[in-house]
């Protein structure tokens, strides 16, 4: 069976690295090849696909001004290949890569929704473009695929075909998250950390969707009462140079006791480094790294966004959105809470993972929707 993946981009992001891990897990097995083209550039992810034997093709879409070139480059590539099912990720993957492939005379069309929180955090053209979705979704897919069932629901309440759904959550690769306390050590002595310091963490990409404002504000609350109490946040434009964040942390009053690792590669070693997790988005699909940081055994607060009520379970303290005090009260009881109850809540956690989110349950659950296509044809 041959499958062709189309996203936008290849750079680290949650579809990035869901697709990322699902194509590296399938395309060993003898029945399947799955191939990969990116309608912009190769990304971070790209260049370690092909190393490890995935097929990867970049299109070089820079703007909408080179939709007409890009799609006429994506239909002689499905004619040539001719692939059994398209599998698209996102919405603007989804409009190209599914009229692409509807043109190319291939039925088999799947696309992927993963957003959850559908009014904020998205451009006028990406609007626009999920309003075409919309009406499209009633005659290009064959399958949605939506990563959470919060995701589900909001794209039926805009008007997404609700007959063509179905959920898949996202899967954990438990084999690659992993990390020694010698990893722990050094990312803590880096960071100028020391063995009583209690750290609090937060991974992900600085945007507005993610509510950094909200962790900080938190942090504020409990810095003045626990003096050995230290916060590390990690990702893309998290460092000294974002001018925004940085003018927050120093607004408390607390400075010293954060520290900004900016994007790592490392994530295992820095979720490592850190004694409790904190998820404090406004808006999340099914949100990977709450399962990235259980599937470490760290105990988690999260805010209620997307599906990360269903992913944590009674393993962790959920609390409203944008509600700095609700996150730092329930930080708070982690933190009083004590050593040993924290390491018993994280393997909990980590137990929640192993037994229903690893890549092997995703892996099968997509080997029968390609099977379910494949058998509609025969």
């Amino acid at each position: 069976m041959k499958v062709i993946h189309v996203i936008i981009g290849l750079n680290l992001g949650g579809a990035e690295l869901m697709l990322f891990r699902l194509s590296e897990a399938l395309n060993g097995d003898d029945d399947q090849e799955h191939s990969v083209i990116s309608l912009t550039d190769y990304g971070k992810l790209g260049p370690i696909l092909t190393s490890k034997g995935v097929s990867v093709t970049a299109l070089g879409m820079r703007n909408i001004l080179d939709v007409p070139r890009v799609s006429y480059k994506l239909w002689q590539i499905f004619r040539l290949r001719k692939p059994d099912i398209v599998q698209t990720w996102m919405y603007h993957a989804d409009l190209i890569g599914g009229i692409v492939a509807r043109f190319s005379g291939i039925k088999n069309i799947i696309w992927g929704v993963r957003s959850t929180n559908i009014h904020r955090g998205v451009s006028k053209v990406t609007r626009g473009i999920r309003i075409l979705c919309v009406f499209f979704s009633y005659v290009i897919p064959k399958l949605i695929v939506c990563a959470a069932e919060a995701s589900r629901k909001a794209h039926v309440r805009i008007g997404y075909s609700q007959r063509r759904m179905t959920v898949i959550p996202n899967g954990f690769d438990t084999k690659l998250l992993t990390a020694t306390l010698e990893d722990r050590m050094q990312i803590r002595t880096a960071a100028g950390f020391s063995e009583s310091d209690l750290v609090v963490g937060s991974l992900g990409r600085y945007n507005p969707a993610k509510d950094h404002d909200n962790f900080i504000t938190a942090a504020a609350f409990l810095a003045k009462d626990y003096p050995n109490l230290k916060f590390l946040l990690v990702g893309r434009e998290l460092d000294l140079e974002n001018e925004v964040v940085m003018k927050r942390i120093r607004e408390t009053g607390y400075s010293d006791r954060f520290v900004l690792l900016g994007e790592r590669h490392d994530v295992a070693r820095c979720l490592k480094a850190m004694d409790i997790f904190c998820l404090h988005s406004q808006t999340e699909g099914f949100p990977n790294v709450l399962g990235e940081a259980m599937t470490m055994g760290l105990p988690c607060v999260t805010t209620d966004v997307g599906d990360a009520s269903f992913l944590i379970g009674d393993t962790g303290t959920v609390v409203e959105p944008h509600n700095a005090l609700a996150l730092a009260e329930a930080l708070r009881y982690l933190v009083v809470a004590g050593e040993t109850f924290r390491l018993d809540l994280g393997k909990k956690a980590q137990r929640r993972i192993h037994e229903n989110f690893t890549m092997s349950c995703v892996k099968l659950r997509f080997k029968s929707l390609y099977d379910h296509l494949s058998l509609d044809d025969s």
